[in-house]
């Protein structure tokens, strides 16, 4: 089971920011900017190559709450960032949402 599986599962905790039946948002460990939550869907899908028909529920709902779990971290002004695959900087193989703000942030993404 991946590490966000085991979040998902409550094996390890996590400091939760929204959490409904499809979908757990979490304060990153290791923050780059004032805001910086993790939304992933609780069903596990490895990357962004993995979202299909079956699963694209899934990552519509994570869109559809994003401005929900900006505003409850007291931002308007967002990136939402996701990294497919090992060379773009994927760590963890299961597909995840970064929204990253509470600062300024440069418009150059690497």
């Amino acid at each position: 089971m991946c590490i966000f599986c085991e979040i998902v599962a409550g094996n390890i905790p996590s400091t939760k920011v929204y959490e409904d039946d499809m979908i757990l948002a979490f304060k990153d460990i290791n923050p780059v900017a004032p805001v910086h939550t993790v939304i992933i869907p609780k069903l596990h899908i490895e990357s962004a190559n993995g979202v299909d028909d079956s699963n694209s529920k899934y990552v519509a709902h994570i869109f559809e709450k994003i401005p929900e779990i900006a505003k409850s971290q007291g931002i308007d002004s967002y990136r939402i960032i996701n990294n497919c695959g090992e060379d773009a900087g994927q760590t963890v193989k299961h597909l995840h949402f970064h929204l990253v703000g509470g600062v300024k942030l440069d418009e150059k993404i690497i």
